[in-house]
């Protein structure tokens, strides 16, 4: 009997032998809601996301839910939940069951949730006469449970700033299970956090690759009293909200289309630019006006998050590409990450970036404005380097890295990361390590990020695979749902494979501590 093509596509999802029941189950959602029209577009947008200039990230046909999602949780612990039939949480265990039932009602563009919430600050309240070691139980418990239950890398939590026993306990145990989920970001605060605390975290990443560290007195200033967490990969967004939607330009196709610089500058990026926000606007229609999410969903109804709260995501991704291919067209020698014309090309690129956001109010979207982000590629991205990173294997020794980049991450509100790559003799001088992270903190950066040679765990644009997992992945498949995300970024023969990072020896740190 012949077949539709959405019926053989169906078909091969149930067929695949590397899926599990509910890995397929998944994927034959998002082919039913593919197989719906797309958000209305005019033409010029529509022929953009057609030749993937522009990229609306394979969100869906027909956004029925936000992209990310940020509840409150200190609220939902604190009130309980009708919906949920949940009272207040009384005791440490009652709370860590009331956020095991809530994760699996939050949604996402993974159908996992994506924000865990600032575990330590959430937890603190009901820690009453518990021990260490009991907590270290109940947590380790818990941890454990949240791989298995959600396994999926893009399902993220955070700690600190503050020193205390949870964030402490945390730490020690996601050493220990060097688990891919969830993934974790310590929010770093040089006026709060301690010195020793900072070790720790900087400890795990030498073993781990965990955590992302957060520069908080940076962040904080772009969001509000309620706050901000950073989720799934890396981005920072705000606290009873969150991120409706996430398009992104490649900026090296738009350098293809450009003459040279100027014309790159003064034509063609903002006319991409445009279509991009009307691509955003579609979305957010639909999302907003037509899916019913924010008039149904318990989240809204019992106040745990706030649909004024929901910010889109303004990404672009391929800068080096961008950058070096409008260096030969305009018949100059420099590279970016190398080169001072180059790298400042790049920054008057990010500059503008931000007006044109700066510049236009939009509908459905947190202070009416979306937020720029250097969105970190894809798995199936092919010569485009995500974000503003430096290639695959081109990276310079860490300072240099981080004086190419710094000046950057002040435009790129809703996250912007780079991974370093630290060789593994950083094991025996951590200290070393740390202080590459607090004076690029002291730059400018964002957010800090590193990956040590050697590690089974390791990160792939933001989100965590073990190269053991990859490497039985075709013949055996995999309980998390994003190793298929690593094996496909793997297989990558151009500059795109994180397998081609350069790991390099910290030999500067006394340079970057004395900043």
């Amino acid at each position: 009997m012949s077949m539709t093509e959405f019926q053989q596509n169906c078909y091969n999802i149930v067929t695949d032998s590397n899926l599990s029941p509910k890995q397929k189950s998944s994927l034959l959602a998002l082919a039913a809601e593919n197989n719906l029209p797309y958000v209305d577009l005019d033409n010029e947008t529509q022929q953009a996301l057609s030749e993937r200039v522009i990229c609306d990230m394979y969100e869906g046909h027909a956004p029925y839910k936000p992209r990310y999602v940020l509840p409150d949780y200190p609220k939902f612990l604190k009130q309980g939940s009708k919906w949920l039939e949940l009272e207040p949480a009384k005791t440490f265990a009652d709370a860590l069951n009331m956020l095991t039932i809530i994760y699996h009602h939050v949604p996402s563009v993974t159908g996992m949730p994506v924000y865990l919430g600032c575990l330590d600050q959430i937890l603190l309240p009901y820690v009453g006469n518990l021990t260490e070691d009991e907590i270290y139980e109940q947590l380790k418990h818990f941890w454990i449970m949240l791989d298995r239950n959600f396994p999926d890398a893009f399902m993220h939590a955070n700690i600190g700033p503050t020193d205390n026993i949870i964030g402490r306990v945390i730490l020690r145990i996601d050493r220990e299970l060097k688990q891919v989920a969830p993934n974790l970001t310590f929010i770093y605060d040089e006026m709060i956090t301690s010195e020793s605390l900072l070790l720790v975290a900087i400890e795990n990443i030498c073993e781990t690759s965990k955590p992302h560290i957060a520069n908080n007195n940076m962040i904080q200033k772009d969001f509000d009293e309620k706050g901000y967490g950073v989720v799934s990969c890396y981005n920072s967004l705000p606290v009873a909200g969150g991120g409706s939607t996430l398009s992104r330009i490649n900026l090296k196709e738009v350098a293809l289309h450009s003459q040279n610089i100027e014309d790159f500058l003064t034509n063609i990026l903002p006319y991409y630019c445009q279509l991009q926000l009307n691509l955003i606007k579609a979305r957010s229609a639909f999302l907003y006006e037509q899916s019913n999410f924010f008039n149904s969903s318990f989240l809204v109804t019992e106040g745990l998050i706030d649909s004024d709260r929901f910010a889109p995501m303004f990404g672009i991704f391929a800068m080096a590409e961008a950058v070096n291919i409008l260096q030969e067209k305009s018949n100059l020698t420099g590279r970016y990450g190398k080169d001072e014309d180059a790298n400042e090309l790049a920054l008057t690129i990010s500059k503008q970036l931000a007006e044109f956001i700066d510049n236009y109010e939009i509908k459905h979207a947190w202070k009416g404005k979306a937020m720029l982000h250097a969105q970190s590629g894809i798995s199936s991205d092919r010569g485009a380097t995500p974000g503003l990173r430096i290639p695959y294997g081109h990276e310079p020794d860490p300072v240099t890295h981080i004086m190419a980049l710094f000046k950057h991450h002040q435009y790129f509100t809703s996250g912007i990361s780079d991974i370093l790559t630290i060789d593994e003799t950083i094991k025996s001088n951590p200290s070393a390590l740390l202080q590459i992270c607090k004076a690029a903190f002291k730059l400018g950066f964002r957010e800090f990020t590193a990956n040590i040679s050697g590690n089974d765990l390791i990160r792939v644009t933001g989100y965590m695979v073990r190269l053991s997992d990859i490497a039985k992945y075709k013949k055996e498949g995999s309980r998390i749902n994003t190793t298929f995300l690593g094996a496909e970024a793997a297989d990558d023969t151009e500059n795109n494979s994180y397998l081609c990072r350069k790991s390099r020896v910290i030999s500067h740190e006394q340079i970057m501590g004395n900043r």
